[in-house]
């Protein structure tokens, strides 16, 4: 008896030790992933789109450039990379970006700012105008980022991509990738455009689906149509592979622009992307015979020095200098 007891006393023993194991395991497990959590913080930036110090929309016309043009928006989208808050020690720490199936992808976002109203027809009707993602918690005094699509994604299928990768309106072709910023204007005094003078690139086929409006002046994707409006479309240039529909390899003209903030605290401050700011020393109103109307990144289009410097990138030869376009409020 005394031996059966010892056994059933043993037995007890082991099964409530199994028992405070299996009890243990998961509160052990539920502390872990709160702790994970404290340490990591959900940051959204917000950014703006203005003119000057007016708000940006579609059924307004403004007075840019120099000399000053009135022209009237027909499109404000650009994408964004690798964005990163910098601590106060100067280290850029990644923000891991929410996949939201709409406007983030992996490491990249959609900044849009057209809502289909007015000019912007041709656009869509949703707007987004913030990047949402966490990040370790700590001390952040500065933001970085890129406009433009990484390479790694940049030089793929729109029509089997995911969102907001699967724009085919923000997308050339196979070799030269997608437009990183598509901003255009409308503008009835410009001079100086030759029939067919788009670039080859800016004269695929259009996709099933999406339209050019002849009476807003987006006539450069069909051949023998002039022009009367005034593209800005920062992308890759350069770019070089063995067949049209195989990725290339590199390119000689990435024109991805790293934007470095200062003095930004994502709780108070916001991002503003000034349209005045992006074409200051621009003439809105001429462009060079024999080149695509307005700015598509072509290297010896002399249209897009001033944009080019606006966005700190270096172009035909001019090195880079500050950029203008972006400042935080």
């Amino acid at each position: 008896m005394k031996t059966l007891n010892r056994l059933l006393t043993s037995t007890a023993l082991v099964c409530t030790g199994i028992l405070g194991i299996g009890l243990l395991h998961p509160v052990e497990t539920s502390l872990g992933e709160q702790a994970r959590a404290a340490e990591a913080q959900t940051v959204t930036l917000r950014f703006q789109a203005r003119v000057a110090d007016q708000p940006f929309r579609c059924d307004q016309s403004y007075t840019l450039g120099t000399p000053a043009s009135r022209v009237t928006p027909l499109d404000f989208r650009f994408y964004v990379s690798d964005v990163a808050l910098i601590d106060a020690d100067g280290n850029s720490v990644p923000l891991t970006l929410e996949q939201d199936g709409q406007w983030q992808y992996e490491n990249v976002a959609l900044l849009d700012f057209e809502d289909k109203s007015g000019g912007c027809a041709n656009g869509t009707v949703e707007i987004n105008d913030r990047i949402v993602g966490t990040i370790p918690t700590g001390n952040y005094v500065g933001l970085q980022f890129t406009v433009g699509v990484p390479f790694e994604l940049n030089h793929a299928d729109s029509t089997l991509a995911a969102s907001p990768l699967n724009l085919t309106s923000l997308w050339w072709n196979w070799q030269l990738g997608y437009k990183f910023a598509r901003i255009d204007l409308s503008n009835t005094n410009l001079t100086g455009m030759l029939s067919n003078s788009a670039p080859k690139h800016e004269r695929q086929p259009q996709h099933q689906g999406e339209h050019t409006s002849p009476g807003h002046g987006q006539t450069h994707d069909r051949d023998g149509e002039s022009s009367q409006a005034f593209f800005i479309h920062l992308g890759s240039t350069g770019c070089e592979s063995a067949e049209g529909n195989q990725s290339p390899s590199s390119c000689s003209n990435p024109n991805r622009s790293t934007v470095t903030l200062t003095e930004f605290d994502p709780d108070q401050n916001v991002i503003v992307a000034d349209l005045a700011a992006l074409v200051a020393d621009t003439n809105l109103s001429r462009n060079q015979l024999s080149t695509a109307p307005g700015c598509m990144s072509e290297p010896n289009d002399s249209d897009c020095v001033g944009i080019m410097n606006a966005l700190g990138l270096a172009f035909n030869g001019t090195p880079a200098q500050q950029q203008t376009f972006f400042t935080v409020e």
